[in-house]
Order: C-alpha cells, then structure tokens, then sequence
C-alpha cells in the first residue's frame, strides 16, 4: 500500500461544502484509478489533513500526475471554492511505501 498525505485550510463557514467534496471527489478518483481508503479531519489548528491509501506508488504517480481531477465539474467547483490554503504546489505533504511487514510490526 502506497500513503499520501496532504492538508487545506478551509473557508470558515464552508467546511460542510469541503467535507461532502471531498468524499464525492475521492470516490471518483477510486472509480477512475482504482481502489483505495481516504480518512479526512480537522486539527487542532484547523487544517483539513487527508489520508489517501493507494495500492501502489505507481498508480498514485498516475493519479497525481493527471491532477486527480474531479470528473464532476460542480465537485471540483465546490471543493476549489472552499479552500483558501494549500501547500506550495498543492503537493502531498508526505508519501510512503507501506509494506505489510510494516504493517505487522505497528499493530502487534
């Protein structure tokens, strides 16, 4: 398994409209690429982080590299409308090869 991390400040009063965008926008990236887990919250300093689980680097590469643009225009709408933050090139803030043995070693 492949993990991407990223973050989005959020307009106050617009953090509905990003939460229903961001689940409707992952489920059309998981139709389009394949499928894989997302978790989204909120911390302590009001940042939305997300969690997107890949089943591998390459077709997270495919995906990031094709924007993984929503194929629903008033999804992308909503969700470019709600955010006022990224980070610099709106790239993942962290990315990792999770490999089972990993996996094994945090859950025992």
């Amino acid at each position: 398994m492949f993990v991407a991390v990223y973050w989005w400040r959020v307009h106050p009063g617009k953090e509905d409209q990003f939460r229903k965008a961001w689940v409707r926008g992952t489920h059309l990236i998981g139709e389009r690429y394949g499928s894989y887990g997302s978790r989204l919250h909120q911390d302590k300093d009001g940042r939305f982080v997300g969690y997107a689980e890949w089943p591998d680097e390459k077709t997270w590469r495919k995906a990031y590299d094709q924007k993984m643009i929503y194929d629903e225009p008033e999804t992308r709408a909503a969700f470019s409308d709600a955010v006022c933050e990224t980070p610099p090139g709106n790239d993942p803030v962290f990315t990792m090869e999770v490999t089972d043995d990993l996996l094994n070693r945090a859950s025992g």
